[in-house]
């Protein structure tokens, strides 16, 4: 089996990812709130899909694009997790736990996306 270097947007993308599907089964099942329950299930899920898909991408543009899309995500993502907070489903713990995972990734995407673009030929 091949094995791939550790990746660390991936390892943290991936763990970020469980901790929304685990929130999400935590506001529909204990807190019966759906709508914005599903916009942060498919928001927080996508930054490490969109980073996933970064690994096979056909071009430095192309790797870029998916990894922007990813920002954009953990931008979302931080909008709803802002709104929950502020709709009184989160506590404010559980806000900060999870904006500090999310602004790391927003970091390290950053750095990523600037590096990447810095070495594109003019």
């Amino acid at each position: 089996m091949l094995q791939r270097k550790e990746n660390i947007i991936q390892t943290k993308t991936e763990a970020f990812s469980a901790r929304i599907v685990n929130m999400y089964r935590y506001l529909v099942e204990v807190k019966h709130e759906h709508i914005i329950a599903n916009q942060i299930l498919r928001s927080g899920t996508s930054i490490g899909a969109n980073t996933a898909e970064s690994r096979n991408a056909q071009s430095k543009i192309d790797f870029i694009h998916k990894l922007s899309i990813a920002l954009k995500e953990a931008d979302e993502t931080e909008y709803w997790l802002k709104m929950l907070n502020s709709g009184h489903y989160i506590t404010d713990r559980q806000l900060q736990s999870m904006m500090n995972d999310n602004e790391e990734i927003i970091r390290i995407l950053t750095k990523i996306i600037k590096t990447s673009k810095s070495s594109l030929v003019p």
